[in-house]
């Protein structure tokens, strides 16, 4: 068995002992001890680092396949939108019990009231190691979501959808809000890297780029696929864990508000890992267009990693950087 860390081992002490079925979510440490315990196991990762670490045969291709079991588990995700979505994805059955596992650090008690729009009954376990379990049970009648979620942005010419677990959700995140009001590329072949809801693709798009979306989420590349649909724009994507996929110089620039968390931690490593692939992936002149938090260091890894690079747009909050290779 896999070892299990504080909050893996509380929600498996949590589980019942016997339950006709078991939906997983964003846990792959306990698929292989549920497995063994229930036997009828479906498993959603939203994450595809997550999604790598389960056997092919037990994972979904959407959230919505896994409504019906008895038993439903998950990690606790950073967003109330994600609970929201793994809570109506867990309905079913009259029967279903829901547990939710996370640090008590993460935890707030909006969480419980996201569970109180589908579940008579929540509560919460004893905290064990910094770490606690929300419980939900009696599914309320007739209650069910509206995921995704659509919604237009006229001042950008912008459709966007958003699953649970999208990054900024339908609206224009403010960084990238501050990257579209710059952008100005020559090249025609574009990479969007970390592409959330799909903002900077679409945008690109409608402007008849050719453009590769690419995020390690699928609530990110589902998301981008409805907004590319809703729009009428052709948008290439792709849900992988980085860039490693494409061929050199596949591109004439790269656009994207990369991440620095995984969850709820702080992780550059996706980021760095594109800077350093940027040379290989950008054709000779080809440019990487990023923004990103003021306070992080980008500016002197992107002059380190790809090239010289220059600052075209700043405001308390962020930075809009330009390399060229």
């Amino acid at each position: 068995m896999p070892h299990l860390d504080p909050v893996d081992a509380l929600l498996l002490d949590e589980c019942p002992t016997s339950a006709e079925s078991v939906a997983v979510f964003d846990a792959p440490a306990l698929v292989e001890p549920l497995g063994e315990r229930f036997g009828d196991v479906r498993v959603f990762c939203d994450d595809l680092r997550d999604a790598r670490l389960v056997d092919e045969k037990l994972l979904v291709d959407h959230p919505d396949e896994m409504g019906g079991a008895q038993l439903a588990v998950a990690r606790l995700p950073k967003s109330l939108a994600a609970l929201d979505e793994i809570a109506v994805s867990s309905l079913g059955r009259d029967d279903v019990l829901l547990l939710a596992g996370g640090r008590v650090k993460h935890m707030s008690h909006s969480m419980n009231s996201v569970l109180a729009k589908y579940f008579t009954a929540v509560n919460a376990s004893r905290g064990r190691q910094k770490s606690r379990v929300l419980r939900a049970w009696g599914p309320l009648a007739d209650v069910t979501g509206d995921w995704p979620k659509i919604r237009k942005h006229p001042d950008y010419q912008l459709t966007l959808a958003a699953h649970g677990a999208t990054f900024s959700g339908t609206k224009i995140d403010p960084g990238t809000k501050l990257l579209l009001d710059q952008l100005r590329l020559s090249g025609s072949d574009v990479l969007d890297f970390g592409c959330g809801n799909g903002s900077i693709a679409l945008w690109l798009a409608r402007r008849s780029n050719r453009v590769s979306a690419v995020d390690v989420s699928w609530a990110a590349v589902a998301a981008t696929q409805i907004g590319a649909a809703e729009m009428n724009v052709t948008v290439d994507t792709i849900w992988a864990d980085g860039t490693a996929g494409f061929a050199d110089g596949s591109f004439d620039a790269i656009v994207t508000n990369p991440p620095f968390h995984r969850g709820t931690a702080k992780d550059s490593a996706a980021t760095l890992a594109l800077f350093d692939d940027a040379r290989r992936l950008l054709r000779p002149g080809g440019e990487l267009w990023c923004v990103y938090n003021s306070h992080l260091p980008w500016r002197k890894e992107l002059n380190v990693r790809l090239g010289r690079t220059r600052v075209v747009a700043q405001n308390l909050h962020y930075t809009v950087a330009v390399s060229v290779r």
